[in-house]
């Protein structure tokens, strides 16, 4: 990588973009649908306003990092602020631009994303907003996936029976939500660290965050079903509309609603099981340990190491919250993206 291309990888944090796709993809699995072109779309839109979020955050903090950080690429004159300026604004555009294509549902969350990206660094960042504009972020991301996968028109074969039908956008959204809000959870508790991780000193948020950590993990280990992740709502798609190889609900742990039926278990092997508790474990582990140290030890290098921690400790966390549903290949595909975050967090930060 040249010197060009290395201060723009470390402007933009290019190895915590490992930690991006599993939001869409979790979220195409707590519809209960597979993943198809449109969540593609939503991923790389996805990726454009994570990316916009790096430079404007570097471009909104570039005299704090004057004093605190004069490393990084704007303070030490490698790139210019109205280079990091454009290049937000170009992304954001870029972000829109795929979501519209995945369709108008997804297009709305990727605005409100955007939002509050653009809220959060040039205003929010240091209130007590703050992590709870972060938390916002990452859920309306996974929201996003959702309502492109969604998205997907009603078919029927030639003989004129329903062969693939998608839940609109609006239940597909309602099903998502409490998927989308453990990953805010998890969001809000690395964020409440990383206020700190330039000076280090608090010993109460490493802490909050092992706790929510330990609670999270919990869930994720806990079996799932219609009425926990996915939940059950209004509008949700019954069996026979599911994709031709999909119509088993307890399988995949669509949430139904079939008049006199009681909704089923999703977890009725043991091999998911296996999977959901494995990845419940690396997320615990990529999580909890670097939290305790900077617990133990403030310092602003441990402290650091406990966000960076928790940044790669999305990727298990988003596969847990795919295999919860039952949607193992979107779950291992997301966790095969952590050797990669792994490599390129040794040659780029992503804090």
């Amino acid at each position: 990588m040249g010197g060009v291309g290395r201060d723009w990888a470390e402007l933009l944090r290019v190895s915590a973009l490992f930690t991006v796709p599993g939001d869409a993809l979790a979220g195409a699995a707590a519809t209960g649908l597979r993943p198809n072109h449109r969540t593609l779309l939503a991923i790389g839109a996805s990726l454009c306003l994570y990316e916009a979020g790096m430079a404007l955050n570097d471009w909104a903090d570039r005299e704090e990092d004057a004093i605190e950080r004069p490393h990084r690429p704007l303070p030490s004159g490698r790139i210019a602020p109205s280079a990091a300026l454009g290049a937000a604004a170009a992304l954001t555009a870029g972000g829109l631009a795929l979501a519209a294509g995945a369709g108008r549902p997804a297009l709305t969350v990727a605005s409100a994303l955007a939002a509050t990206v653009w809220a959060y660094d040039l205003g929010l960042k240091h209130t007590p907003a703050g992590p709870v504009a972060m938390a916002a972020a990452r859920t309306l991301d996974l929201l996003l996936g959702a309502a492109a996968t969604s998205a997907t028109p009603t078919g029927a074969n030639p003989t004129g029976q329903l062969t693939t039908t998608r839940p609109g956008a609006i239940p597909a959204l309602r099903a998502a939500v409490p998927t989308a809000l453990v990953l805010g959870a998890h969001t809000l508790a690395v964020t409440a660290v990383s206020r700190r991780e330039a000076q280090g000193g608090s010993t109460a948020a490493p802490l909050c965050a092992l706790a929510a950590t330990a609670a999270l993990t919990r869930l994720l280990a806990r079996g799932g079903g219609t009425g926990s992740v996915t939940g059950r709502g209004a509008g949700a798609a019954t069996p026979s509309e599911l994709p031709v190889g999909r119509r088993a609900t307890a399988s995949r742990g669509l949430p139904v609603s079939i008049p006199g039926r009681p909704g089923g278990r999703a977890w009725r092997t043991g091999a998911r099981g296996a999977v959901q508790a494995a990845l419940a474990a690396t997320y615990a582990a990529t999580a909890a340990r670097p939290l305790l140290h900077a617990a133990l030890n403030p310092s602003p290098q441990l402290t650091q190491r406990a966000v960076g921690g928790g940044i790669r400790a999305m990727i298990p966390l988003q596969a847990a919250l795919s295999a919860r549903t039952g949607a193992l290949g979107p779950a291992l595909l997301t966790a095969a993206l952590a050797p990669a975050a792994r490599k390129f967090g040794r040659k780029v930060s992503v804090t």
